[in-house]
């Protein structure tokens, strides 16, 4: 069996979903769009398929197409997925998205409702969270390895110098984290969030975001936009009633500490997953599988609605930072 798949948005991250179809034995590429001509012509060259600029004419060219990325960017690297994601899924084409799921929580939530209501497959790539490490962890956790969990630290932080709205930074960078502790932790019941601004800075740059997970579970994200070399990319903190795990980049460290023992564990490169940008692979690998297998919509990894849920963890940190209040979920 194989998969015909269409690309919709042909930058950097486009052509890093269009390189994993490309170099997948079941899947095929039939169309590239983007609404840079120039773009869509190279895409259809160097893919060797038809090329658009806009998603009406791609869907109705009469194109045998099974799934399809969404790789728009936007205000806040979601504003410009509501419209194509919104064009396939009426033509009746499972959709893996970009993060952030929509920078907007109604185009969000439309998106959500529609591919539930046509009983379409749709994902987010939150790809954090597929690899070998964060499936060994999840393991651990699940398995009662570390006992009830008890605190969840997560840092995220990067030098991005990005200035195009106040709220750039969380909103695109952070469901990642978001995700990754909602993937361990569960659904978030409660939100307090401070922001700072970085000298020199026009955006919140920074920020500290309190965390009460619907478990009783406390944690804390702090992120950043002004980080720099030394820093690493996230670390992500675990405290159980029983033993500590800390997970690092993503996919390169994994150590496990014993409450009551001095024998650590610690795991470099798991899977032999050695650098972040290898996650891409391991996510949209998994969604091809998925498609193949014929999973339900509702057994998808990373669905819209996991996309949803991180928004509103953003939204209410927002609105926390705005009106100095808690803000229950």
């Amino acid at each position: 069996m194989s998969l015909n798949v269409a690309i919709v948005g042909l930058g950097n991250i486009g052509n890093t979903h269009a390189r994993v179809y490309d170099e997948h034995p079941q899947t095929t590429i039939v169309a590239v769009c983007d609404a840079i001509e120039e773009k869509a012509k190279e895409g259809g060259e160097r893919y060797k398929c038809r090329a658009f600029t806009s998603v009406k004419d791609m869907v109705e060219a009469g194109l045998d197409i099974d799934i399809a990325s969404v790789a728009t960017a936007g205000e806040e690297n979601g504003g410009h997925h509501y419209e194509p994601t919104m064009a396939l899924l009426e033509a009746g084409i499972p959709v893996l998205g970009e993060k952030p799921i929509s920078n907007r929580i109604d185009e969000a939530e439309k998106m959500v409702a529609l591919a539930k209501s046509k009983g379409l497959r749709y994902g987010i790539n939150l790809n954090h969270r597929f690899t070998p490490a964060a499936l060994r962890l999840k393991e651990w956790i699940d398995s009662g390895r570390l006992g009830p969990l008890n605190i969840a630290r997560m840092t995220m932080w990067i030098n991005n110098p990005n200035e195009s709205a106040p709220y750039f930074h969380m909103r695109a960078l952070h469901p990642h984290s978001l995700d990754v502790m909602r993937y361990f932790c569960g659904d978030v019941a409660k939100v307090q969030a401070f922001f700072k601004k970085g000298e020199g800075r026009q955006i919140w740059s920074n920020v500290q975001v309190n965390l009460m997970f619907e478990s009783g579970l406390i944690g804390s994200l702090t992120g950043s936009y002004d980080a720099g070399p030394g820093y690493g990319l996230e670390t992500l903190d675990l405290m159980g009633s029983n033993a500590r795990a800390v997970l690092r980049d993503a996919c390169e460290e994994l150590e496990f500490y014993p409450r009551r023992s001095p024998e650590i564990e610690r795991y470099s490169c798991l899977g032999g997953m050695q650098k972040f940008p290898e996650t891409f692979k391991s996510r949209i690998t998994r969604w091809i599988e998925q498609n193949l297998e014929g999973a339900a919509p509702e057994a998808i990894d990373a669905s819209g609605e996991d996309g949803l849920k991180v928004q509103r963890i953003i939204e209410a940190a927002i609105k926390s930072w705005e009106t100095d209040t808690v803000v229950t979920l």
